[in-house]
Order: C-alpha cells, then structure tokens, then sequence
C-alpha cells in the first residue's frame, strides 16, 4: 500500500512538474515575442540626427558619442510598435532608473505571491518611484531577494547571499534581458560591508543597465504587458509626473517632472518617467503622450556630463519637434 501510496506521488510529482515548465516555456515564449519590435528606418534617421545635433551643440564641452546612448520606441500602435536606438545596447550604470526595474519585479514577486501587499510595502514602493529615495530602494531590495546589508560574510556565507541577491537578475534573465546587471542597492553616498565586497574592488559587479533594455521595460508598463494590466496601471500612477505643475521644491530631491525630458515636452503632453542623476551621470526613461496623439518611449543616458543639464531636454526636444512628421 505504502509503494503504491509513493508511485503515485512521485506521478503526481511529474505532472506538476511537467505543468510548471510548460507554463515557464509559454512565458519564455511570450518574452521573445515581446523582444520582437520592428526597427524603423525612418524612425532611425530621426533619432540619428537627434544624437548628431546634440553631440555637435556640446562638442565644445568634450560631449563624444560614447557620452550618450538613446533609445526610442512609438507605440501610437500598441499592437505594432517601432523602435530606433543609438548606443541603445551599451551597458551604463543607471543611476535612479534601476529603480523602475525593482518596481517591476516587486509587482511580478506580488503577483506570484511570493511578497505580501502591506501599508509599509505599499509606502516603500511610492517613495522609491516618486521621490526616488533611496532609504525605500534599499527597503525594497532587502525584501525581493532576502538579503541585509551588515559587516562582510565568509567567502561561502557570501556565495549564498549574493545568489539570493541575484534574484532579480534571474527574474529579468527569463524575460530575455540582456546586457543588464541589476542586483546592488543604490546610496547617496557609498556602501559599507557586504554591499561594498559584492560590488567588487574595481565596481565589476555594479548596476548596469542599457537604454534598448530600459526603453523594452517602460514600454511594457505602458501597454498593459508588464505581468498584467492592473499592476501595469499600478506602476503608472506612480510614474506620473506633472512638468507643468510649479515647482515646489523638496517634494522631488531629483525634480524628476522638471530636470529632464519634462524641460522640453510640449504643452498639453502628458508625462510619466523615472530619472535620475549621480556626480557623472544624468539619465531619464520617459513615458510620453504628446497632443497629437503620437505615443513614445524615450530613453537617453549621459555619462560624465551631470552638471549638463540641457543635454537631455536637447534630444527630447529634437525628436518631439520632429516625431510627428515621421511616417510609420
């Protein structure tokens, strides 16, 4: 009886088995599908000479093609969206723009059950997206892999912390990220302990993201793709800025509405976005509606040029004065 009793668990073991990696090889399915978006030549002519116009505007303050990298997506036509990039595929350290990434992997741990909806939750996710804080972004990746910040660990306690620190990566990996290396907490300053050991002597393991991968992310939130459509209008409220409200300072440390892309986005457009700036770097992923009706995603890191701040208001305000006119 006990025999029987254990073939048909280990029976029962299999087909659940077999269920679960159906449904993983459905969802690695779905990820490659939604890697396919159609590059545009017209919609890469523009964007090149998006790039060509900024680099010459500040050639004279050592502004090279490998300070910048721009990635560009129209979804007017959510069901047919086109994509153009300039050093989209690049991996550059992402500033506050990782954070988007966590947002995302926190809604797919919710929705899978693997994290609670809780007010402190709730509160950590808000204060990561709308006023960046990083106190919350360390909150929120304690939380998602199971790890804590403290004085260094032996060389195997350290293996088995960063492979829980890893979870995120390994999230994205399945999607089919590429390029990528989202898995450290982010500071004002500098990290201590374990954070500063995992993040290597020389930064080898530091965040890494590219425009192309960034741009793919804010896209899908904005469709509706991003685990469902409900946590994707989660996601989007609290990506939503206001570039026409006053500014009242402190309520934004980054003024994510009004330091980037909200600079040059015209009247009557509408603007969500995560941006974000270290002592070399200025990056910002936006999310634009403009009056016309045209839809788009733009993404454009710079690095050593922080102080710049005209740089990305620069290449938003080409592609926007200049979207309209090209065909799909």
């Amino acid at each position: 009886m006990a025999r029987k009793f254990y073939v048909t668990a280990l029976i029962v073991s299999f087909i659940l088995s077999t269920l679960a990696a159906t449904r993983g090889a459905a969802q690695n399915r779905n990820a490659a599908q939604a890697l396919a978006i159609e590059t545009s030549p017209k919609l890469q002519a523009m964007l090149d000479e998006a790039a060509r116009t900024t680099l010459a505007r500040f050639a004279d303050k050592k502004f090279t093609e490998k300070n910048l990298a721009i990635s560009l997506i129209d979804i007017t036509d959510p069901k047919r969206p086109l994509q153009a990039s300039f050093r989209g595929r690049e991996p550059i350290y992402p500033a506050s723009v990782v954070k988007m990434f966590y947002l995302a992997a926190a809604h797919r741990w919710l929705e899978d059950g693997k994290l609670k909806e809780t007010p402190e939750l709730k509160r950590a996710l808000r204060d990561m997206i709308v006023t960046s804080s990083n106190d919350a972004t360390q909150y929120i990746v304690d939380v998602l892999t199971g790890t804590s910040s403290g004085v260094e660990l032996s060389e195997a306690e350290m293996r088995e912390w960063g492979y829980k620190r890893n979870a995120v990566n390994r999230y994205f990996t399945t999607l089919g990220y590429t390029g990528i290396n989202v898995n450290q907490k982010t500071y004002c300053e500098d990290s201590y302990g374990r954070e500063r050991v995992f993040r290597g002597a020389n930064g080898e393991n530091r965040n890494k993201l590219t425009t192309d991968a960034t741009a793919r992310l804010l896209m899908e939130i904005a469709t509706g793709r991003a685990i469902t459509p409900e946590r994707s209008r989660q996601m989007m409220e609290l990506l939503k800025r206001d570039p026409f409200a006053p500014v009242t300072g402190g309520g934004d440390p980054d003024d994510q509405a009004h330091g980037f892309t909200g600079i040059a986005i015209p009247q009557g457009s509408r603007l969500w976005s995560k941006a974000g700036w270290t002592s070399t770097t200025r990056h910002d992923a936006a999310y634009v509606e403009l009056p016309s009706g045209k839809r788009l995603v733009l993404v454009t890191f710079t690095t050593d040029h922080s102080t710049e701040r005209e740089i990305i208001p620069s290449v938003a305000r080409f592609v926007f004065e200049r979207m309209n006119s090209v065909e799909r």
